[in-house]
């Protein structure tokens, strides 16, 4: 059920996106930032336009939001593997952007997706001016010192100080890095609408921890060739996760507790939300 809803997002969103680089020319960040943009899977996207949907919010409108994540998680990306983080080579199948053209342009280029992200919030596609600066504001939050940022700094905390890390703290820095982003995509649709977002909320604090373990799982247990990516590094680097300290099947069955938490928490939409409740559970199979 998820696989030809989440196609027909991907295609909306990658529309939105080649539209809103189209000003930019043939500079080398911008082809540099396409590269970037080409080869996710959409998920944050596609729950922007889910949870939308829930309160009749169009895509047309949705797709704004949506775009402006995938964005957001793009640049992250690209930072996340430089060579002064983790320093990979390969993201989504392809060379990463500072190795298929150098370092400064993959700064350069994570920083117009970055900005990239808030113009497209500003839209007036997307609704009144307070719906506007409630997702840039929310957005801000969740990509910043409080949110992903802050995730990321205590990673490399971890990572330095060698420190085993408790099931509390893990938990606590994977709800910032990976989480933080995944609750915004889902609390979007319910402020286009106008809508209480906490049952959104908190269906993706679960789905957000859920993913990032069925992450750590994927690279401690994965196919490299399937996942597009170098694989094995949390474990050679050090990383604090829950497959680390759980061991593959408490992980596993930590995540799968997770996916259902998610499920329980749209119960109150019933049918309309098939689609969450599917996503849900696509994170702990999916293989890249």
């Amino acid at each position: 059920m998820v696989e030809p809803a989440r196609t027909e997002a991907a295609a909306r969103i990658e529309a939105c996106l080649a539209e809103a680089l189209a000003p930019f020319g043939d500079l080398a960040v911008a082809a540099a930032m396409r590269h970037a943009l080409e080869g996710g899977k959409r998920l944050r996207g596609f729950l922007v336009l889910e949870a939308a949907a829930l309160f009749g919010v169009g895509a047309e409108q949705a797709v704004f939001p949506a775009a402006a994540i995938e964005a957001m998680h793009a640049y992250s990306l690209v930072h996340d593997d430089l060579p002064c983080m983790d320093d990979d080579a390969l993201r989504r199948g392809r060379p990463t952007v500072h190795v298929q053209w150098d370092e400064a342009t993959a700064v350069l280029a994570g920083d117009a997706l970055q900005t990239l992200a808030f113009e497209l919030l500003t839209r007036p596609e997307v609704g009144p001016a307070a719906v506007r600066v409630a997702l840039v504001a929310g957005l801000a939050r969740a990509a910043g010192a409080r949110g992903m940022v802050r995730g990321q700094a205590l990673d490399i905390a971890a990572e330095t100080a060698r420190v085993p890390l408790g099931l509390a703290a893990i938990t606590a820095l994977q709800a910032a890095k990976t989480g933080a982003l995944i609750e915004w995509s889902a609390a979007a649709g319910a402020i286009l609408a106008g809508a209480d977002p906490l049952p959104l909320r908190r269906y993706a604090q679960a789905l957000g921890l859920a993913f990032q373990i069925a992450d750590d799982i994927l690279d401690a247990a994965g196919d490299a060739a399937r996942a597009g990516k170098r694989l094995g590094k949390d474990a050679a680097a050090g990383k604090a996760t829950l497959v680390g300290l759980l061991g593959l099947e408490g992980a596993r069955g930590r995540a799968a507790a997770l996916a259902a938490e998610a499920e329980a928490a749209v119960a109150g939409y019933g049918a309309a939300a098939d689609g969450l409740r599917a996503l849900a559970r696509y994170v702990l199979t999916r293989d890249r």
